[in-house]
């Protein structure tokens, strides 16, 4: 059911009727990721994540549900970021966690996060911003599957707590995905 509703979704979007605005925004848009991506990899520090806590929304699923499923994702990935002038942090990476049903899943992404500095030194950073990226899951035969997610975050120096969120329907999806991030 879930493989045939993204289906779907991919062919009502590519059905789209397309106006020449929409398509300038969009072709603006990609050069831009593609431009941030070169700058990534120019000069970047590289990243360890350690996916920690996926939150299952208790208004969205019943028991019987929360009680079966997995909430520790526990896994690893590697990225490579950098921030620019304004401190708005951008990254590229992948990572491999267990799922809410304790199968492997996988997230291939690039991240943007605009943040506000804190502290004398500016230390502190909070902020908020999104996150693209292909995921596979064992529901989905592990077919790449695109999943665009709304991203906040906290850090320190050089530690930082992040966090997605995926929406979703009664007892499917609507879970805060957690993890850190140690810039090296």
């Amino acid at each position: 059911m879930k493989k045939n509703a993204i289906l779907l979704f991919l062919n009502l979007f590519w059905l789209m009727p397309a106006s020449a605005s929409w398509q300038d925004k969009l072709s603006e848009w990609t050069d831009f990721v593609v431009e941030d991506i070169k700058d990534i990899r120019c000069g970047h520090r590289y990243d360890v994540y350690v996916p920690f806590y996926a939150w299952h929304n208790r208004l969205t699923y019943d028991r019987e549900h929360l009680d079966r499923y997995n909430e520790n994702p526990w896994g690893a990935g590697l990225g490579m970021s950098h921030y620019n002038s304004e401190d708005t942090w951008s990254g590229i990476f992948a990572m491999a966690f267990k799922d809410s049903n304790s199968y492997v899943e996988t997230y291939f992404g690039y991240a943007r996060q605009w943040n506000k500095t804190f502290g004398e030194h500016h230390d502190w950073k909070l902020g908020a911003g999104y996150t693209l990226g292909l995921t596979q899951r064992h529901e989905y035969d592990y077919i790449p599957v695109p999943l665009p997610l709304p991203l906040v975050g906290i850090g320190y120096k050089h530690f930082h707590i992040q966090a997605a969120y995926v929406p979703g329907i009664k007892n499917d999806g609507n879970v805060l995905f957690a993890f850190s991030r140690f810039e090296f």
